[in-house]
């Protein structure tokens, strides 16, 4: 898609184009802002010798991987316990193509959950009234046709990103396979072909937190990224718009009248000049030795 005007904004320090629908940005590959919304929190943050992080609850029944040197796509992987020694209530995986900001929208909301109480961040919100499809269908996501009579699918309008989910209730879907797997409750993809991004969430995903994810991905702001670093085949998608710096403020009358009292012409002092007599020879000025080079 061709680059538009440049957009005058605050010069950033995290990118030098602006990128829309953000569902075609990518990853930044910083896990930072993912992080952050936990480690606010105060919770434990270690790292194994590979360079992967892994950040867990005080009670350890919530924990965060950050996973770049992990054994499949699955950058991101979030799970949650009643019981820390027991198998994962809900997990929720991010792929290494998954923009950051999908990621930084789920952990803010899992953040607040956990600290809300009442195991909001277990089993959701009393009371939640939005469904997760809600902020995408403002955003003009269409109803697919159902691919099978279990499912339900939205496409975005450029119909390069789609949420799929499977409505079955007969137990088909094996609660260790989501967690690991494609074959889960929610399904978000999208981007070009060959650079797509995935994220899942399993059955028992509080509804709130998957909204947090839909909401992101609906989001019309465009996000931040390296011209550099986007491939190709992105850019052919996606609306780049370079970020101009800064406009210049304009002065004020204040700052017009310092400028010119600034560039007048100093008043000269007059410079007494030694008057010789005509009968008398100037006295040669004493030579001096130009210092040499310190040492």
């Amino acid at each position: 898609m061709p680059d538009s005007e440049p957009v005058l904004r605050p010069e950033p320090e995290d990118g030098d184009v602006y990128v829309s629908p953000r569902h075609l940005a990518g990853s930044t590959a910083i896990g930072d802002p993912g992080l952050q919304p936990l480690l606010d929190l105060g919770w434990e943050l270690r790292h194994d010798d590979l360079g992967n992080a892994y950040v867990s609850s005080p009670d350890h029944k919530v924990r965060l991987g950050y996973l770049p040197e992990g054994d499949d796509d699955g950058l991101w992987r979030i799970t949650a316990y009643t019981d820390s020694f027991a198998s994962p209530q809900w997990g929720v995986c991010f792929n290494d193509q998954a923009p950051t900001e999908f990621v930084t929208a789920f952990t803010t909301a899992l953040a607040a959950s956990y600290t809300e109480g009442y195991d909001a961040h277990l089993r959701g919100q009393p009371g939640t009234a939005q469904s997760p499809f809600d902020p995408l269908l403002q955003q003009d996501w269409e109803v697919r046709p159902f691919r099978r009579v279990d499912s339900l699918d939205l496409t975005s309008p450029d119909g390069m990103a789609r949420i799929t989910y499977d409505r079955d209730d007969t137990g088909a879907l094996d609660h260790e396979a989501e967690l690991t797997t494609l074959n889960t409750r929610w399904l978000l993809r999208g981007g070009p072909e060959l650079n797509w991004w995935y994220a899942t969430a399993s059955t028992h995903t509080p509804q709130h937190l998957v909204t947090a994810i839909t909401t992101a991905v609906a989001d019309p702001e465009p996000v931040l990224r390296w011209e550099g670093e986007l491939p190709r085949h992105v850019r052919a998608c996606a609306r780049v718009t370079p970020v101009a710096p800064p406009r210049a403020p304009v002065p004020t009358p204040l700052d017009v009248h310092r400028r010119h009292t600034d560039t007048r012409p100093d008043a000269r002092r007059p410079v007494s000049v030694p008057r010789w007599s005509t009968t008398t020879h100037q006295a040669a000025a004493p030579s001096r030795s130009r210092p040499g080079p310190r040492r």
